[in-house]
């Protein structure tokens, strides 16, 4: 069904970003400023109510379809993009609209990368546009490096990492490091490091899980190496967040949405922020994995299919991202708005240094992998438990990535 701008229509837009003290008003703002173009279309928004971390955003969408009344487009992270298609009946966007329509909102005057475009792709149908992503980035403290005698810091691998953070741990006398790829929330960021040692964490038949594989293991290694030389902190996503906004820590690795809360800790506490690409295994290209979410349609009516098309296309286009980059820190999957002349290029020529290790691993970017079946949230669960055991309580990575592969792949074959 063609959108029709006369007839009035209301639709309910879910959103783990409007949770979000930091996020919400810009999404509101977004919001009205559709409402203002669309004036016909009432956008009702949701917070989903749930972490955005192991499948969170598909348990509240869950919920309101067992009820029988799902969202009518709703922010889904990618790891629940399987779990989206198969029991949560996200529609399929090509068939709604036409391909035509999709690649006509991926060109445009500033188009959508070319490495993002398939990422709510399932056996050919679009189920998602993506939205909000990044890469992972290594925050670090330049002013704290600087008084260790650090003064042009090689992060390029992790033997280089570990010793770079030993030697601030020696002069502060504490870890210097967090990694919140290590916790659960930075599932999708733990993929990169596999990734980046030429592992994988699901075979590229999307059926067995391979965790226990060596490549997959030797990150690990070299992580709870670094734990036993007192180097890496042990805590949650969270804790190790606010670590290093507050200084406590000097070196971080997170999503780069977080630079703008970063960038406040620093300016508060007089420190430089700094920025470096995902560090990786000495000859082997690092492999960044995405963050973030896509934007799905669940309603079967056909006038408010109409409207929530009209409404994912606005909130991924170039006036979105206006909003999006600058007062969030999400990476403007529009890249070329950041060049000479785009809509974003004064913003970036001043985030020059911390911004270019986020675009630049773009090109190289692979989706956030998604567990096969219903049980993904448990598969991840049982293979992040696993990673706790071995980095920070010492257990054998090789048998106890093994074991928790043999157990996830049992939830797999349910």
């Amino acid at each position: 069904m063609a959108f029709d701008p006369n007839v009035p229509v209301e639709i309910v837009f879910e959103s783990y970003n409007l949770g979000s003290a930091t996020w919400e008003a810009p999404i509101l703002s977004l919001i009205e400023k559709f409402e203002t173009e669309y004036p016909n279309v009432d956008v009702i928004p949701q917070a989903s109510g749930d972490s955005t971390a192991a499948g969170g955003s598909a348990a509240s969408v869950q919920r309101q379809v067992i009820a029988g009344n799902p969202p009518d487009v709703a922010q889904m992270t990618f790891d629940t993009l399987r779990y989206t298609v198969s029991d949560l009946q996200a529609q399929p966007l090509n068939t709604l609209f036409g391909q035509d329509a999709l690649d006509e909102h991926y060109e445009g005057e500033y188009p959508m990368h070319d490495k993002v475009r398939g990422f709510g792709v399932v056996d050919g149908s679009t189920y998602g546009i993506p939205y909000v992503l990044s890469t992972p980035i290594l925050w670090y403290n330049a002013t704290a490096l600087a008084d260790a005698g650090i003064d042009d810091p090689d992060f390029s691998t992790w033997e280089s990492l570990a010793d770079i953070a030993a030697r601030v741990s020696a002069k502060t006398g504490a870890p210097s490091f967090g990694n919140s790829c290590l916790d659960a929330i930075g599932e999708w960021c733990y993929q990169s490091m596999v990734r980046s040692a030429d592992g994988r964490v699901l075979d590229e038949d999307d059926s067995t899980i391979t965790v226990g594989e060596p490549n997959a293991v030797d990150p690990l290694i070299t992580m709870q190496e670094i734990n036993e030389s007192g180097a890496l902190q042990n805590g949650d996503y969270y804790d190790q967040y606010e670590a290093f906004a507050a200084a406590t820590t000097q070196i971080h690795i997170n999503s780069a949405s977080l630079q703008s809360a970063f960038q406040k800790g620093a300016d508060a506490g007089g420190w430089e922020l700094a920025a470096a690409p995902m560090p990786g295994v000495e000859g082997k290209d690092v492999v960044p994995t995405s963050s973030g979410s896509m934007l799905s349609i669940f309603t079967k009516d056909p006038a408010k299919q109409a409207a929530a098309w009209e409404l994912t296309k606005f909130m991924t286009s170039p006036a979105a991202y206006e909003v999006i980059t600058p007062q969030i820190g999400y990476l403007p999957l529009r890249t070329s708005m950041t060049e000479e002349g785009g809509p974003l290029a004064e913003w970036a020529a001043e985030q020059a240094d911390l911004l270019a290790p986020n675009i630049e691993q773009l090109d190289s970017i692979e989706p956030w992998v998604a567990y096969p079946g219903k049980n993904y949230q448990q598969i991840a669960t049982i293979i992040t438990d696993a990673i706790e055991q071995v980095v920070y309580q010492g257990a054998d990575p090789e048998a106890t990535m093994s074991a928790a592969a043999a157990r996830a792949q049992t939830l797999v074959e349910q």
